[in-house]
């Protein structure tokens, strides 16, 4: 915990706090702003393992009245201070794709997306919510059209590429469940995938992909000028590494997870045995990655020029060489607090710890800009 963070900088007025409710713990991160820069107050994680009557590191799936009771021991050991709220849904909880449509004005585009949408959602369109975007074209491949206009007149064989998103019913009642037991104002929920690229990344105009190391799954996306282009879920995460280290080390659960962010122990007792064990853990991970990777480059007749690690996996030592040799890319590991400002003596800790937090820090600085 690091709630004495609100002290050093002083009381603010206006703040607001990043929830992230993940399969193994919940994140959450206050933040404010002042003189134009997010500001760190505190931040704080939880297991949920131990609510779920497992160890620290597993995968859990509790109720919304549980959840809302770890959420609410959480916000009181990380003393937080506000109940200006934004809650992350998970990726697996809705359905990301890219749509191509006619380019028609927007008015017209909008009675069209709910009828091409029913091709890509498995049940009736009353039961999800629905959002679209326009994804922007390259500047070079522009047509100077403003299609949000509708005094334009698109020519009929231009194409748009439209990013849908759909999130069912029963999902958005579960948050607002936890949202009501737990007391907060929460102004928006938002999927992960967005508050995980917001907090890593900045809107220029290459082409990088973020690789989110969850427990119980890691997700894979890519991004072009700030905008999601392609999105891929593995099912495999963190918590099969702890299982691996568990079996192959002939240790407990517990002692696996602990060794999994201390890799100079676990080296210590069986070095060959436990970057044996990791390795045959993540290839299969980084083997899956590669092929979205290698998949989309050909598509787009485009290259990946970085590679992003986020999430609890990331924090494992020498990961970014294995990554590395998999991807055949750059590979560095996330720094969201990078995008926040916090006392010095405190940059280590944060960096070493920020990867947990992306989307929890991503989705902060969404709800900080309400108040812009």
């Amino acid at each position: 915990m690091a709630s004495f963070l609100g002290n050093i900088f002083g009381r603010k007025s206006m703040s607001v706090i990043g929830v992230d409710i993940g399969s193994s713990a919940i994140k959450v991160v206050q933040l404010a702003r002042r003189r134009g820069r997010a500001i760190l107050e505190t931040y704080g994680e939880l297991a949920l393992g131990p609510y779920a009557g497992g160890e620290i590191g597993q995968a859990t799936n509790l109720s919304p009245e549980k959840i809302s009771e770890c959420l609410a021991d959480l916000i009181r050991e990380a003393k937080v201070t506000t109940n200006l709220a934004a809650l992350s849904i998970s990726y697996a909880s809705s359905l990301i794709t890219m749509i191509e449509m006619p380019a028609v004005p927007e008015r017209e585009l909008a009675s069209m997306i709910p009828l091409e949408a029913r091709k890509y959602i498995p049940v009736a369109l009353s039961e999800v919510a629905l959002d679209w975007s326009i994804i922007p074209k390259a500047p070079s491949a522009g047509t100077g059209r403003n299609f949000g206009d509708h005094e334009s007149a698109p020519l009929p064989s231009e194409k748009l590429d439209v990013l849908l998103v759909a999130i069912h019913q029963d999902t958005i009642a579960r948050y607002q469940t936890i949202v009501e037991k737990a007391k907060l104002a929460a102004s928006f929920f938002e999927i992960e995938i967005f508050s995980a690229v917001r907090s890593v990344l900045d809107q220029d105009a290459a082409c990088h992909m973020v690789i989110d190391l969850g427990a119980a799954s890691t997700k894979v996306y890519v991004v072009e000028r700030g905008v999601v282009r392609a999105s891929h879920v593995i099912n495999r995460g963190s918590q099969d590494i702890t299982l691996a280290l568990s079996a192959g080390l002939s240790i407990s659960l517990r002692e696996a997870e602990t060794m999994k962010h201390d890799l100079g122990s676990v080296f210590a007792i069986n070095k060959m045995n436990a970057e044996e064990v990791i390795t045959l853990a993540l290839d299969y991970i980084f083997s899956e990655a590669n092929r979205v990777l290698i998949d989309y480059q050909k598509r787009k007749n485009t290259n990946i020029s970085l590679v992003t690690l986020v999430g609890g996996g990331a924090r494992l030592e020498g990961i970014t060489e294995i990554a590395a040799k998999h991807l055949q890319s750059d590979v560095v590991i996330g720094n969201p607090f990078g995008k926040t400002q916090a006392p010095a003596f405190l940059e280590d800790v944060l960096k070493k710890t920020g990867p947990e937090f992306a989307v929890a820090i991503g989705i902060a600085l969404r709800r900080l800009q309400e108040f812009d």
